[in-house]
C-alpha cells in the first residue's frame, strides 16, 4: 500500500502510547501507521521519528514510529488524565479525518479516549468518538461492528438500557442498520453477496408471539421487505443459536438487537483481538475494543492484540476499497 494508516492517539494518559509502541514493533512495515500526537507522552525508549507529510511514514517504520507531531498542552501522567491535554486528543482526531478525507492516509485507526476527560478539560459534546466522527464527516447514521476472525456481529441500539431497547428498536433504524451493514460488507470486505442473519429480541425469537410480538410486528417484516430487493438474509433468528461454529458459517455478519446480544458472543470468542469498526462513514475507522486502562498505565503490561488486529483490519479494508 502506497498510502499508511493513521493513528490517532488518544487519550495519552492511558494505555494508547503504549500499545502504539507495541503495535509498530510487531507491525512495522507489514501494515505501515503513523502516529499523530506529542512523541513526550510514548513510552520512554520508544524509537520513533519525526515525519512532516503522511507519505515519509513508508519509508520511516521499518526503523522507528513515524510520528506526525501534534504538541499538546502538558506531559502525561500515567492514569491521571490532565485536561490541558484534551483538546490535543480532539485536534488528533480531527487532523486524522482531514489526513484520510484529503487521500493522504489510507485509513484511521484511533486509540481510546476519555470521553470525562475531554468534556472536562474541553467541553467535547459527543457521546464518544462515533458521534465525533459522523458529525466531522457530515453523516447522519453509523452503525457500529465488532469483528474478529471468527465473528462480525452489529449491535442495532447500542448505549441504550436494556428497559428501553424495545421503544428504541424500531423498522426505520433496523432497516437502515442492515443496509448500512451490508454495504460495508460489499465495499469494505469485498464480499459480493453477503449473507446476513438478524436475531430476534425476545428469548426464542419471540416463539410464535408467546414470548413478545416484536419479531411479528416489525422486525420480520422489515427482513421481509429487504429480501424482496435481492438481500440474504437469514432471520430472525433465536440469539442463543445463533453462535455456535456451525451456525456462524451460515452467515458473514450477525446483526442483533441489543448491545450485549452482540458483544457477549464476541468477546467470549476472542476477548483480545477484536475490533470496532465504524460503518457507513465516506472513510475507513476502525478502533481497538477497549478503553483507557488507567490502572495499568505506565506498567508496561498493556496488551496490544485489539490495535495490532485494528490496524491489520484497516489495512484489509482499505485495500478492498481499492486504496493505491
Amino acid at each position: 500500500m502506497s498510502r499508511p494508516i493513521a493513528l490517532s492517539c488518544g487519550e495519552p494518559s492511558g494505555v494508547g502510547p503504549e500499545i502504539a509502541a507495541k503495535a509498530w514493533a510487531a507491525l512495522r512495515d507489514t501494515a505501515p501507521f503513523f502516529y499523530i500526537g506529542d512523541p513526550r507522552h510514548l513510552p520512554q525508549g520508544t524509537a520513533f521519528r519525526l515525519i512532516e507529510r503522511p507519505a515519509e511514514a513508508l519509508a520511516v517504520s521499518a526503523e522507528a514510529l513515524p510520528v506526525l507531531h501534534l504538541p499538546f498542552a502538558a506531559a502525561a501522567r500515567h492514569g491521571q488524565p490532565d485536561p490541558a491535554n484534551a483538546q490535543g486528543v480532539i485536534d488528533a482526531i480531527a487532523l486524522g479525518v482531514d489526513l484520510v478525507r484529503s487521500g493522504a492516509a489510507a485509513a484511521l485507526c484511533t486509540a481510546p479516549i476519555h470521553k470525562k476527560a475531554l468534556m472536562d478539560g474541553a467541553g467535547f459534546a459527543y457521546p464518544g468518538h462515533t458521534e465525533y466522527l459522523a458529525a466531522l464527516a457530515g453523516v447522519e447514521r453509523v452503525v457500529m461492528m465488532l469483528a474478529c476472525d471468527a465473528l462480525r456481529v452489529v449491535p442495532t441500539t447500542i448505549h441504550v438500557p436494556l428497559a428501553e431497547v424495545p421503544q428504541a428498536l424500531g423498522a426505520a433504524l433496523l432497516t437502515d442498520t442492515i443496509l448500512i451493514t451490508h454495504a460495508a460488507l460489499r465495499r469494505d470486505f469485498g464480499i459480493a453477496a453477503p449473507r446476513l442473519a438478524v436475531a430476534g429480541l425476545n428469548p426464542h425469537a419471540g416463539e410464535g408471539g408467546a414470548m413478545g410480538r416484536e419479531e411479528i410486528e416489525m422486525i420480520a417484516p422489515v427482513l421481509q421487505a429487504l429480501r424482496a430487493e435481492g438481500m440474504d438474509i437469514a432471520g430472525p433468528l433465536s440469539a442463543d443459536t445463533m453462535f455456535h461454529p456451525a451456525a456462524r458459517a451460515r452467515y458473514d455478519a450477525a446483526v442483533c438487537m441489543y448491545h450485549d446480544q452482540a458483544l457477549i458472543p464476541i468477546k467470549t470468542l476472542d476477548f483480545a483481538s477484536g475490533v470496532n469498526v465504524t460503518l457507513g462513514l465516506p472513510f475507513i475507522r476502525t478502533s481497538p475494543d477497549h478503553g483507557t486502562a488507567f490502572d495499568i498505565a505506565g506498567l508496561g503490561v498493556a496488551d496490544p492484540s485489539s490495535l495490532i488486529a485494528a490496524l491489520r483490519l484497516a489495512d484489509v479494508m482499505a485495500k478492498a476499497r481499492g486504496a493505491p
